[in-house]
């Protein structure tokens, strides 16, 4: 409710109970010499004030005129109406010179309150009389609202730099801020860390303060998945992310602040890869994602609430508690801005989420792509100061295109440019099985390739990785398409 619908409803409320006082003397007018008489009772009589509630009295003068105003009017309540100000209480009594300090005043110091912008407006005009007169604090108050020259916030933490925070200021002051909502589900998902206010108790004996990850439907408010980790970094990120898209599919687009974790190559290539466009909030506006900090106050207020007292709180059973709260009491509770629940919404659609790949896949898609040159004298590269060997099919190709996984150095993926389908795994330079001095024959590019019925013999006696049994049973489980309902972190580094 905005403060123009305030006055509306005090102005109302004063003429309803204006009339409520003189209305007995229009519904029975006194006759001949009583009307003073009958005036004089009501202003000795105590009355309850229409706005504050307390008991006060009314003056002979004040009620006389009030009767007088709403005697011979067809609308009475409408006569009892205060009249509003000539200018409508949007103009003000500031002259220009005024003007230009209020408005160097609120460009230096944004922060300040009202009163303060006078006390300091008193001291200019003081040493500068050629400004004019002092306007009071109401008419102040009145030009700098109707300029949007609202109070800001003070930045939290270290001071902002200059730029930044002037930068900000010029967009919040020219641009308008309108709340928005998604037309599809999975149209756009909102993604954010948020720091929880129970600590947990770790393996190592230690209470650290865990972070929420959750990611939110826009249109739905269904929450895809939520999970607590003991840090904010792009594999916490990537691990939560993949979760959800296992269990609600791929959105159309994504939107995030501007994080390390949600810029690391790993999330943006990702994303890329999986054709997801990732857009970011706007630097120092986390309005842009009001959703979501709507979701961290009903975490707070219940979910957390409900845990203040338990002893010896854990990562596993905050994770246990915030599943179960997540889905029977958060996604079956009606939203107030939608009025229905996250759940229904999200059934209802209409919907433009795309089937999700298979883990193997996303595993492979949240990873940087970067070109390295092999070293023609080992057949090796660097990534990350690790030293990976490259199998000698691979020795005449100069540059090699790799992905990897910053927090996964067991292993990188040789990828094929035009394709972008794996050619083989690259692993960390055994140096101490080289020092074997065994060494593989390295063929000449005139050899002749072998025999085909040797390469079939050779299949047919090669021993077998896997159980024949377990690898059906493997493949029946995939048959089904059922992704499974949570994924411990560790299960991410399978190898594809």
């Amino acid at each position: 409710m905005t403060r123009n619908d305030d006055d509306a409803r005090t102005l109302q409320s004063w003429a309803q109970f204006r009339f409520s006082v003189v209305g007995p003397l229009l519904a029975s007018p006194p006759r001949a010499g009583d009307l003073y008489a009958a005036i004089e009772r009501l202003s000795q009589k105590i009355w309850r004030h229409p706005i504050t509630g307390e008991s006060t009295t009314f003056a002979f003068s004040t009620i006389e005129r009030w009767y007088y105003a709403s005697r011979s009017e067809p609308d009475p309540v409408g006569a009892l109406l205060r009249k509003r100000r000539r200018d409508n209480g949007i103009q003000s009594a500031v002259n220009e010179k005024v003007e230009a300090v209020l408005r160097g005043q609120y460009r230096d110091s944004p922060y300040w309150s009202y009163q303060l912008h006078l006390d300091n407006l008193a001291v200019v005009i003081e040493a500068h009389p050629e400004l004019g007169h002092l306007p009071s604090y109401s008419s102040v108050r009145r030009f700098m609202v109707s300029q949007r020259l609202f109070r800001q916030r003070r930045p939290r933490g270290r001071r902002r730099h200059e730029d930044v925070t002037g930068a900000v200021q010029a967009r919040v002051t020219t641009r308008e801020v309108r709340s928005f909502e998604a037309e599809y589900v999975s149209g756009l998902w909102h993604l954010d860390f948020h720091h929880g206010s129970l600590p947990v108790l770790t393996s190592a004996g230690e209470w650290n303060k865990p972070v929420l990850l959750a990611i939110l439907d826009d249109r739905s408010r269904l929450i895809c998945h939520a999970q607590w980790y003991l840090s904010e970094t792009a594999e916490d990120l990537i691990h939560g992310l993949v979760q959800a898209f296992l269990k609600r599919g791929l959105p159309r687009a994504l939107l995030s602040d501007n994080g390390s974790a949600m810029l690391a190559g790993e999330t943006t290539q990702g994303l890329q890869r999986l054709a997801v466009v990732h857009e970011t909030t706007l630097p120092y506006s986390p309005h842009q994602n009001g959703k979501q900090e709507v979701f961290w106050a009903v975490v707070e207020g219940r979910l957390m609430a409900m845990l203040e007292r338990q002893r010896e709180l854990n990562l596993s059973l905050l994770n246990q508690a915030t599943q179960a709260w997540v889905e029977l009491d958060y996604h079956k509770s009606v939203h107030s801005q939608t009025g229905q629940t996250p759940l229904a919404r999200w059934l209802a659609g209409p919907s433009v989420e795309r089937e999700c790949p298979d883990l193997h896949k996303l595993q492979l898609s949240f990873t940087a792509h970067q070109t390295r040159t092999q070293r023609r004298s080992d057949g090796t590269i660097s990534v990350d100061s690790v030293r990976f060997e490259v199998p000698s099919r691979y020795r005449h190709i100069k540059r090699l295109h790799i992905r990897y996984a910053s927090w996964d150095m067991s292993h990188v993926w040789l990828m094929d440019e035009r394709s972008d389908t794996v050619l083989t795994q690259l692993f960390p330079l055994n140096k101490t099985r080289n020092a074997e001095r065994y060494r593989r024959a390295v063929g000449s590019a005139t050899d002749s390739p072998a025999d085909s019925s040797e390469v079939f013999q050779t299949m047919q006696t090669a021993p077998s990785e896997m159980a024949p049994l377990l690898r059906k049973l493997m493949a029946d489980y995939a048959a089904t398409g059922l992704p499974p309902a949570y994924i411990p972190k560790d299960d991410l580094k399978e190898k594809p």
